[in-house]
């Protein structure tokens, strides 16, 4: 049985160097990208020259090893650099994560000549990879419905597939079936397919709540040819190239993305509470106020530092790896539920108005919450394994 290819050694890291690279993201979060998040909130799109300008700066490649192109950032202190894009627009994050991690998932178990089809482009930003696993009629993982049927050197990929981000502007999917007949993990592959591929049909679902300009696609897939040659691993073992190679560290990444986005609510309502006066008193000067701030910078801290160490476990292949991931993924969203919230009260009433900043952010943080895998899909997760464990730590 093959075996999934060894993570590449983390490159060592220049700590002045990512220390000036801090310095420069934060910079760039708090000039270009504001620009960018208006011009995206106006416009109802992301540009391209946006991704262009990202891979330019080398933004898209900072976690892939240096052989390959990339920055070669270890993967949690890539997360310091991750929770800054994210104080920017949801869209901008959005390119940014997807890139730095998706790679990761084609890479483990990819043959040299597939690593320099698919792994290295997607690094180099010459082709965009969408991860293609939800379905509108399934759950998530092994209750996957698109089948495909072999015949020869190709498969016929049939089904459909939902809520694909970048599903319409992408150069290949990262798509999740089974073998027609199989059921539970068993028979499941990854594939990387075409965009071109004949006998797929990609729908544009229109424009959400927020996240403003990410386009997110229905798939619906006729007997859709793909190669043999284009499936990354064995089959029966589609479900391990989307779950460890891709889900449990884009969980954690995600966790990341909400400290980030609660960082920059955060100073929103500093930065109102100590501009707004009532009674010939600024708001940071009243206790409820002054309480809820403190209130949500504990929250922060404390979701930080748990998805810091989730990555850092992630990092030393430690089996809870799994598990910890769901539990910072979780944690950070209801972080993040609670310090939008309290940072669009400390506005009051203006902070409902699309003039505000708080209002993009508010409407942004509620995708969080599906954002690989509901919350409860979360709670299912960490209970299975904390109940088989039976208490033990």
């Amino acid at each position: 049985m093959t075996q999934p290819a060894a993570a590449p050694a983390a490159d060592e890291l220049d700590e002045a160097a990512f220390g000036r690279l801090k310095d420069e993201i934060a910079a760039y979060v708090a000039a270009e990208g504001e620009a960018w998040t208006r011009r995206i909130e106006d416009e109802r799109a992301v540009p391209p020259a946006l991704r262009e300008e990202l891979h330019e700066r080398g933004y898209l490649g900072l976690a892939a090893p240096r052989a390959y192109g990339g920055q070669g950032i270890p993967f949690s202190r890539y997360l310091e650099l991750l929770e800054l894009f994210s104080m920017s627009h949801a869209s901008l994050r959005m390119i940014v994560h997807v890139a730095n991690g998706v790679w990761r998932a084609v890479d483990q178990f990819a043959t040299p000549e597939q690593r320099d089809r698919f792994v290295l482009p997607a690094i180099t930003g010459d082709g965009v990879v969408a991860f293609t696993l939800t379905e509108p009629t399934a759950g998530t993982g092994a209750d996957l419905r698109c089948t495909v049927q072999r015949e020869g050197d190709t498969y016929y990929l049939s089904g459909e597939k939902h809520l694909i981000t970048f599903g319409l502007s992408c150069d290949r999917w990262l798509l999740f079936a089974r073998l027609a007949g199989t059921q539970g993990s068993e028979g499941t592959v990854a594939l990387m397919v075409e965009r071109d591929t004949p006998g797929v049909r990609a729908i544009d679902m229109g424009e959400s709540m927020g996240v403003r300009g990410t386009d997110h696609a229905h798939l619906v897939f006729d007997r859709a040819p793909v190669p043999v040659a284009n499936r990354l691993g064995e089959e029966g073992r589609g479900l391990e190239v989307a779950f460890g190679g891709f889900l449990t560290p884009s969980r954690i990444a995600v966790g990341i993305t909400c400290v980030g986005l609660a960082r920059r609510a955060q100073e929103l309502s500093i930065a109102h509470a100590k501009e707004r006066v009532t009674f010939g008193k600024p708001l940071a000067g009243r206790q409820a106020i002054a309480f809820a701030i403190a209130e949500n910078a504990a929250d922060i801290e404390a979701a930080r530092q748990l998805v810091l160490h989730s990555a850092r476990r992630w990092e030393a292949g430690a089996p809870e790896a799994a598990t910890l991931s769901s539990m910072a993924k979780l944690t950070a969203v209801d972080m993040l539920t609670r310090v939008t919230d309290k940072a669009l009260q400390v506005h009051g009433g203006v902070g409902f108005w699309n003039s505000q900043a708080i209002e993009r952010v508010y409407r942004d943080a509620r995708a969080q919450r599906f954002e690989e895998g509901t919350n409860e899909i979360q709670k299912t997760i960490i209970a299975r394994d904390v109940l088989a464990a039976g208490g033990a730590s």
